[in-house]
């Protein structure tokens, strides 16, 4: 399943059914798991696990250094879950030894062309990334969330779980959870509404959803204020708890 002109080093370990297409280069330090489909021109390198059933489409540049100044040829890695469609020219690097050392990507993606992961960043499951969507150093990105084309994280931000972002979409502070946002710089606009139905929230928690999300951006409490409200309506609607928890933790302020 390995195409002749393909070139894959002997200590690479690929698993029963990988397919490797014309010109692609596959590193020393590779694992790819069973089932797996890597398309022509592709180039995996670096210390990279990548699980079963992916679809890599050609020209993509996976495990290669960060592009950090500090790095320092250290053994950092990229970990790429199971079951994700990485279209054309998409690059992930691989971690940093200031951070965990592992960028990390989930189960499920579907990640268009042009889409550029950096160091240490943490990507869920079940998100999409549209053409051009680039994550800065650091990033996390919850499940579930949909970035559209040309969406730009700034480094250290943190992406909440079903959020939504806008084409053209510029991140500077942290997103929280169910909220749409768009422009430069992002600014709400309400939740992601039509997102959650159809992953099976029912009404009365998207309603409660609401509810929370008018105290934070539409209550005129200051931010410490709102959550402490925020965190009493967590108390009687679980579908709040994860937007009251992301808005407590931030480090770098939320989109507001």
């Amino acid at each position: 399943m390995i195409h002749p002109t393909a070139l894959v080093h002997p200590g690479a370990r690929l698993a029963e059914g990988v397919e490797v297409g014309a010109f692609s280069i596959i590193g020393e330090h590779v694992e790819i798991g069973a089932g797996t489909w890597v398309g022509p021109h592709v180039v995996i390198e670096g210390h990279t696990r990548i699980g079963a059933s992916n679809r890599i489409f050609q020209f993509c540049s996976l495990g290669s250094e960060p592009q950090d100044k500090k790095y320092a040829a250290e053994p950092t890695r990229l970990e790429i879950g199971d079951r994700n469609t990485i279209r054309e020219f998409c690059s992930f690097s691989t971690g940093t030894a200031q951070d965990t050392g592992v960028t990390r990507i989930g189960h499920d993606n579907w990640i268009m062309a042009y889409v550029h992961v950096a160091h240490d960043c943490d990507v869920g499951d079940n998100t999409i990334f549209a053409n051009n969507a680039t994550l800065a150093g650091h990033v996390s990105v919850g499940d579930w969330a949909i970035l559209g084309g040309f969406t730009g994280v700034h480094q250290f931000v943190r992406v909440g779980a079903h959020s939504f972002c806008g084409v053209g979409t510029v991140l500077l502070q942290d997103l929280p959870p169910f909220v749409t946002v768009s422009g430069n710089p992002a600014a709400p606009h309400g939740i992601n509404s039509e997102g959650l139905k159809r992953r099976g929230f029912s009404a009365d928690g998207i309603l409660a959803i609401r509810r929370a999300y008018k105290v934070l951006y539409r209550s005129g409490l200051s931010l410490e204020d709102a959550r402490k409200k925020v965190a009493e309506l967590a108390a009687d609607a679980p579908e709040v708890e994860a937007f009251s928890r992301f808005i407590s933790e931030s480090g770098r302020g939320i989109v507001r």
